[in-house]
């Protein structure tokens, strides 16, 4: 397979519905078991890969997500481009409960998460100043706007570790420092999307004003669920947009952002390091 389009599901995202000739995959790694099959199957002549970023029935916390396993299952399969679908927080009073933000910068806020596929003997280290895919996300917030008015081009993410809310000191104070939006889990997502080579976009669906706005309700899981709902079934019609407008082939350097990241001494790599890893740096050595 190639060329697939993967989509990673968060909260409330977690089957796509009118895929055809629809399978279940199940792909083992190096790194572990990802959140839960694969679910492949055919949508708009694209074919798209769909991974419920907490597993089926939401079991899986933030902090407990594999997501190394997950990222190099979607590359095991064929992925080229990775569509992340992500319930945020707004940080900022022109980012309503219900608009959509196309981001293009994390701040990388988490404390307990394996960040890299790298180490046991490999050293790499992978450019990373714009951590999303210009193309992508250019198709991406195109397709949103045509379904959600008040998409917002371009903001930055904080991920946060989780799992319990923000405090409103927290709040605050991350507000001070700019972020647009905060969520649980595009970190370390979009690190090891890049490592692997892939395109990475994110469409982060705000649900609330965290617990920073002093006129409206602090976060609430009620309040959440409700615009969830709504948010998701937004989102499966940009994937549809998404899958019709993407090219034959990822016109960007996302494609080769290994090519210069490996400074080890390929004579000193060590064979369980190199054979774990050749999915991702086999090219080079």
């Amino acid at each position: 397979m190639t060329g697939i389009l993967g989509i990673i599901g968060g909260s409330g995202l977690y089957e796509m519905e009118g895929l055809k000739n629809v399978r279940n995959v199940s792909v083992r790694t190096p790194f572990g078991d990802p959140s839960d099959a694969l679910v492949v199957g055919e949508i708009e002549g694209r074919t798209l890969a769909f991974l419920p970023r907490h597993g089926k029935g939401h079991r899986i916390i933030p902090s407990q997500i594999n997501y190394r396993a997950n990222i190099y299952a979607l590359k095991k399969v064929g992925v080229k481009w990775i569509l992340s679908i992500s319930a945020v927080g707004s940080m900022k009073n022109g980012i309503r409960p219900g608009d959509i933000v196309v981001v293009d910068q994390f701040y990388d806020h988490t404390k307990f998460r394996p960040n890299t596929f790298f180490g046991d003997g490999v050293v790499g280290h992978i450019p990373f100043a714009d951590p999303v895919c210009p193309n992508l996300a250019g198709i991406a917030f195109a397709e949103s706007k045509k379904v959600v008015r008040r998409t917002h081009r371009g903001g930055t993410y904080l991920c946060m570790e989780g799992p319990a809310f923000s405090t409103r000191a927290e709040s605050r104070i991350y507000r001070k420092w700019g972020v647009d939006v905060i969520g649980m889990t595009n970190m370390p997502e979009a690190k090891l999307a890049r490592e692997a080579e892939l395109c990475y976009a994110t469409l982060a669906l705000a649900t609330d004003y965290d617990c920073w706005h002093e006129t409206e309700e602090d976060v609430s899981i009620e309040a959440i669920l409700a615009i969830i709902r709504k948010n998701v079934e937004n989102s499966k019609g940009i994937i549809r947009g998404v899958a019709r407008r993407l090219p034959g082939k990822a016109p960007c350097g996302c494609g080769e952002s290994l090519k210069y990241a490996v400074i080890t001494d390929r004579k000193r790599i060590p064979a369980a390091a190199g054979k774990r890893l050749s999915l991702l740096i086999g090219k080079y050595l």
